[in-house]
């Protein structure tokens, strides 16, 4: 698929069909995010593949957004690797997770596979029911799977700023509310 296609088609898939996705396909996915660029190359990310009936029963106590996906990705990052920044000690690593979560969005998107980001979910419920080391942080979720014939994007899916209140250029000279 060609990527301006790829990326004016995707939208957040919330109707799955009931079927798992093939584990070549899985991989994939998972290669889009392991390739994906991090501070320093630091690869801080670290990525949970829930795909069994069992692992998403257990996903539906952490998040009442899983859309009856038959997979998903909890896409994390270890605080012990991550690059920081000299000047304020901001670390990369949500940024690399979240680039991480990105590729494999698009990548997924790219070979007929539907997702939708999730933010929202309990941090903590994810930790202690799949067993998160203390160290490791949850930041997205991919739901993931073949959308049902009947998926649409929600109705604010092509709702889209114009570009002069969201693009700069040398200075944020105007009135930034």
């Amino acid at each position: 698929m060609e990527f301006e296609k790829a990326i004016k088609e995707r939208y957040s898939v919330r109707k799955f069909e009931n079927r798992h996705l093939e584990q070549d396909v899985i991989e994939k996915i998972l290669i889009a995010g392991h390739i994906a660029p991090t501070g320093c190359n630091n690869q801080p990310q670290r990525i949970l593949v829930l795909n069994t009936d069992d692992s998403l029963e257990k996903l539906k106590l952490c998040t009442k957004c899983h859309f009856n996906a038959p997979c998903a990705f909890l896409i994390c990052y270890n605080r012990e690797e991550t690059w920081k920044r000299p000047y304020d000690g901001a670390m990369s690593a949500p940024v690399d997770a979240a680039i991480v979560a990105t590729h494999m969005m698009l990548e997924a998107q790219n070979i007929g596979v539907g997702t939708c980001w999730v933010m929202h979910f309990n941090p903590a419920k994810m930790k202690e029911t799949f067993c998160i080391p203390e160290h490791i942080e949850p930041v997205a979720l991919l739901v993931a799977g073949y959308p049902h014939p009947d998926a649409q994007p929600l109705q604010m899916h092509e709702k889209v700023r114009p570009m002069e209140e969201v693009v700069f250029y040398d200075t944020f000279a105007r009135d930034e509310k």
